[in-house]
């Protein structure tokens, strides 16, 4: 028996228990079950490096391809009864990705905001020169890509680039323009192929590139940390209304300050532009993290629940994202031949390595702040998770921050005009 017969079996089975408790049970069912088996496998280590959290989105895209299967969104062979709550399940794990999302840039905000100015004010020109390299060095390969390989179309490059870079707002400006294109469903196709490789490949590189030059990772943490300890003394002794002893109520406010800010929209040629539900929570969080208060009102987070946030909103952002490319990411595959994984993953690693290059030769940044810049000039969420564990510090954190407002301007620009570019063969 093949592995879809085998899920099919195993669900045919299992259903009869599983779906006496609703779709939202099995929902909860599956995400505690992609967490321990994800932790389990993340814990694997082959000389030093691993996935850790990050295995819980391959996790997920196990999870995902079996969705399909068991709801027939893959092919006609679902099991009956099971289709009508597809939609209430996929909702869920979409509520689950951006709540995670919510969670996790929110809390970068807060842990950055004490040093993101003093280090934004070092490193400035850095930091936009880099997040400007890297997107200009993806764009370029997509272009390469949609103009010499056969039968590729502007709109399943640009896929598989918004895919490569994990980067949300780029897939939406591609889709905003080419909306009522006959080739319009082949963005969602790329975007679904190159994202795996987009997370797990920026995850590997963050931890791999420390242990291949053998550096004191001590060392490193001294030369990035900049922590501004009498200015936390001071919140601390001066009279604030706090809400809550643990600080929720104060982050749960600059979420919300921050998805208002995130929904301000700008137009930009065919399509628009704004912050999103990544982008605002993340710039108000370092704003709200900096400043540590609104007039008498308190913005203090507890250290620990921003940890706690972090990895909790990273978890459930990869379970919701992993099950959504997971439902269609074999059948894609099976239609496009595995050259089109190449292409994707080519629009991964040739910006990872220029950024590497140049942030290390021409910039000089410290190994740190190298990687960190990477992570935020990619968009890569995970990889942030990665390199914080891997550096043992959150101070990485400030250059993810520094760098990923220009990579989310750029990104989104590069969308749009990419979807002009011409086949030419």
């Amino acid at each position: 028996m093949n592995l879809g017969g085998f899920a099919l079996k195993f669900f045919e089975v299992a259903g009869t228990y599983l779906f006496t408790m609703k779709s939202m049970a099995l929902v909860l069912f599956s995400i505690f079950a992609i967490i321990v088996v994800g932790y389990l496998i993340g814990k694997i280590n082959i000389k030093g490096v691993s996935l850790g959290t990050a295995a819980i989105f391959l996790v997920a895209l196990f999870a995902g391809h079996l969705k399909g299967l068991a709801f027939g969104e893959n092919d006609a062979t679902g099991i009956a009864d099971w289709a009508d709550s597809l939609t209430k399940v996929d909702t869920y794990f979409s509520m689950l990705q951006n709540i995670g999302l919510v969670l996790f840039v929110t809390s970068v905000g807060f842990i950055a905001g004490p040093t993101f100015f003093k280090n934004l004010k070092k490193n400035a020109k850095s930091y936009v020169l880099l997040g400007a390299v890297i997107i200009l060095s993806g764009a370029l390969v997509t272009a390469l890509v949609t103009m010499f390989v056969p039968n590729m179309t502007s709109a399943m490059a640009v896929g598989l680039m918004s895919g490569a870079l994990t980067s949300t707002p780029a897939f939406a400006a591609a889709q905003g323009a080419l909306e009522g294109s006959p080739v319009f469903k082949e963005i969602a196709v790329g975007h679904a192929v190159a994202y795996p490789f987009g997370v797990i490949g920026v995850v590997l590189f963050v931890q791999i590139m420390p242990k291949l030059l053998h550096v004191d990772m001590e060392q490193e943490r001294l030369k990035i940390s900049g922590g501004d300890d009498s200015k936390k003394e001071a919140r601390k002794n001066e009279k604030l209304f706090v809400m809550d002893k643990f600080g929720i109520g104060a982050f749960s406010l600059a979420v919300m300050l921050g998805l208002l800010l995130g929904s301000i929209t700008i137009p930009m040629g065919k399509g628009s532009f704004s912050l999103g539900t990544t982008g605002g929570p993340l710039i108000m969080a370092l704003i709200l993290g900096h400043f540590g208060k609104i007039g008498k009102l308190s913005m203090w987070v507890d250290e620990h629940l921003l940890s706690i946030f972090q990895e909790l909103g990273l978890v459930f952002f990869l379970i919701g994202a992993g099950v959504d490319g997971g439902s269609s990411f074999v059948a894609t595959l099976k239609v496009y031949g595995g050259w089109v994984f190449l292409w994707g993953a080519l629009m991964t690693i040739v910006p990872l390595i220029i950024g590497y290059i140049i942030a290390r030769y021409c910039l000089k940044l410290s190994l740190l702040n190298n990687l960190g810049s990477i992570t935020g000039g990619m968009t890569s969420t995970p990889a942030l998770g990665a390199l914080i564990n891997t550096a043992g510090t959150t101070d990485v954190a400030s250059a993810y921050a520094a760098t990923y407002p220009i990579a989310l301007v750029l990104v989104v620009l590069a969308s749009q005009f990419l979807t002009y570019v011409p086949s030419l063969v």
